[in-house]
């Protein structure tokens, strides 16, 4: 058993999820095998970004990237290929995050059963905190366009790509789901199709967990690397404070906690809420109107679905077509499921698959 991975970020932001799911999680079931299904190669690279480099926390520039390729690449090659970018959640990184959804498996399940080839890609954005909310941040870096700019550039330089947005999905979970709302938003103009799971930190919510004793435990840090020793929910303040409230004139740790008088609390805290995806979604209409498909989905026991399913009413009060899936389960217990047998079809079914009229 390994502490839950996703963003329970009982933090600042979040009661991202209920305190209920701050437990040891088992490992994720899988669907079975499909017996003859295709092979495809897996990966492990490194990707520089220069929107991280240089941040304030330390965090590496070169990031641990895992790119998946299907059955055909080698074998045709002058074949090009959609791509889909996949984001983790909160506490894991790339390698446990396709642990968690059994990759190849799924993705080999997914090929037999009919999906189209594509490539995968699963950058790991996990930091010193625990992570990095895929934001833009002067202390973390920029993740957010490590993912929309940094990585997409480097695959495209380096595989047989279809490089064009319309052949371009982008899918998260938890944190991840975060990660690809705030990005799917922001950056229509890289991304063809959007995938939200369980997507955490859609609404702003008050601090949570930061007693006396937890701040006595951050002031006493010497460095942003002594976070490891914390208790989970105070990592998880930190990662928003870094993310969200950077304040470069404040070492060792570069940020701001919803700490202190009425109104450095109240500053903090609207900083965080600027960054919940339902507070500037009527701002995105337009770029969320590009999309050739948008699709979310929660498990029902999962504390998630009540943010998840706004955002999607949200859409629907605009027009914007977009499905919405409340399935019987908890924020992970069928997440390999979803992703081989509803997020591979969902990308093969709506991502172009050959040559497009640029527009």
């Amino acid at each position: 058993m390994r502490a839950w991975k996703s963003l329970a970020l009982i933090a600042g932001i979040g009661a991202i999820m209920p305190l209920a799911a701050v437990q040891a999680q088992m490992e994720t079931a899988a669907p079975a095998a499909v017996p003859g299904a295709p092979k495809v190669t897996v990966q492990r690279i490194k990707v520089h970004s220069a929107a991280i480099a240089g941040n304030l926390e330390g965090e590496a520039a070169d990031r641990d990237v895992i790119v998946v390729l299907p059955p055909g690449y080698t074998a045709n090659p002058k074949r090009r290929y959609p791509v889909i970018y996949a984001l983790h959640g909160y506490s894991i990184g790339a390698e446990q995050w396709i642990k968690e959804i059994h990759v190849p498996q799924v993705v080999e399940g997914a090929l037999a059963k009919g999906a189209k080839e594509m490539i995968l890609v699963f950058p790991d954005s996990k930091t010193v905190h625990n992570g990095s909310m895929y934001s833009s941040s002067a202390t973390t870096g920029d993740f957010e366009r490590f993912v929309s700019h940094d990585l997409v550039q480097y695959v495209d330089n380096h595989y047989r790509t279809l490089a064009d947005r319309r052949s371009r999905g982008l899918v998260g979970h938890s944190m991840g789901g975060y990660g690809a709302t705030r990005i799917g938003m922001k950056h229509a103009d890289v991304f063809g199709a959007l995938y939200i799971m369980s997507p955490c930190c859609l609404s702003a919510r008050d601090a949570f967990g930061m007693d006396e004793a937890s701040l006595a435990q951050v002031a006493a840090m010497k460095s942003p690397a002594d976070s490891v020793s914390l208790p989970f929910a105070v990592r998880a303040q930190l990662a928003v404070g870094a993310a969200w409230s950077p304040n470069p004139k404040k070492p060792p740790l570069y940020l701001d906690l919803p700490a202190g008088d009425d109104a450095q609390r109240k500053a903090v805290l609207a900083k965080w809420a600027a960054n919940a995806p339902l507070a500037f979604v009527d701002q995105h209409i337009g770029d969320l109107r590009r999309y050739a498909a948008i699709a979310m989905d929660v498990g029902d026991q999962d504390g998630l679905k009540t943010d998840t399913e706004t955002l999607h009413k949200v859409l629907e009060s605009y027009g914007i077509a977009n499905s919405f899936t409340l399935y019987q389960g908890t924020h992970t217990s069928h997440v390999a499921f979803r992703f081989q047998d509803y997020v591979l079809p969902f990308f093969s079914a709506h991502l172009a698959t050959g040559a497009v009229a640029k527009k």
